[in-house]
């Protein structure tokens, strides 16, 4: 049998050898990547149909052909070309002025500064944007979570990962207003290294959100006009 005294030294040691118990760091703040429209680097729109959405997180998946949770400069190149390839309406190998206007006020309206549509409200109006605003990733219905009117940012620079208030024309690097596969296929490998901050060759869901800007606080709401207080004194004659 082990001594009292003993059995009290083995409890004391092994009470100084167990580490404290510590309350584990609250997780970090995701609120600002639900419920919000997310505009690709280069430019595809991903409207939020619900309250869980995530628009980059729905990006992400996409061009992540591997589905490794990396995606590389290969995989965002093609995914550039897939779009691409929906804006070359006529499939002349280049998205020319006539395609770019289509972009702009069809295929993602919201990139036009002071643009207010009726999605970005959540309505369900049958006007031209609401008509053409369809698909998986441009289907008219509600944005949640959208005000950008305190937002210093313009255009797309309002939805996405880089401050381009439009992906599409900026990729124009000859200035001939219009943007050939070549020049796309260009600005998708510079928006990756732009996004590379830690130039490990390949992006993170993980670290993309943390780069995401969280969204502009809402507006204060003006004060509330006093109202004259009867119990003053009249100060007339």
């Amino acid at each position: 049998m082990v001594p009292a005294p003993l059995l009290l030294s083995i409890a004391a040691a092994a009470a100084a050898q167990t580490p404290a118990s510590t309350t584990p760091p609250p997780p970090p703040s995701t609120a600002h990547r639900f419920n919000r429209m997310f505009i690709s680097p280069m430019g595809e729109p991903y409207r939020p149909s619900g309250r869980d959405d995530d628009g980059l997180a729905d990006w992400f998946q996409r061009a992540d052909a591997n589905h490794d949770g990396r995606l590389t400069l290969e995989e965002m190149q093609k995914d550039a070309d897939r779009f691409f390839a929906t804006l070359d309406v006529n499939h002349d190998g280049e998205i020319d002025p006539e395609e770019i206007t289509r972009y702009e006020e069809i295929v993602a309206p919201e990139i036009q500064s002071g643009h207010l549509s009726v999605a970005a409200f959540g309505g369900d109006g049958d006007d031209a944007n609401s008509r053409h605003a369809s698909g998986r990733h441009g289907r008219k219905g509600p944005s949640f979570g959208d005000s950008r009117d305190n937002d210093p940012h313009q255009g797309a620079g309002r939805y996405g990962l880089l401050d381009l208030p439009e992906p599409v024309i900026s990729a124009d690097t000859d200035f001939n207003r219009g943007v050939s596969r070549t020049e796309f296929e260009q600005a998708a490998g510079q928006r990756f290294l732009a996004l590379d901050v830690d130039h490990r060759g390949y992006l993170t869901l993980a670290g993309l959100e943390a780069t995401r800007p969280a969204p502009p606080a809402a507006p204060k709401a003006p004060p509330r006009p006093k109202e004259p207080d009867d119990a003053l004194p009249d100060d007339g004659p």
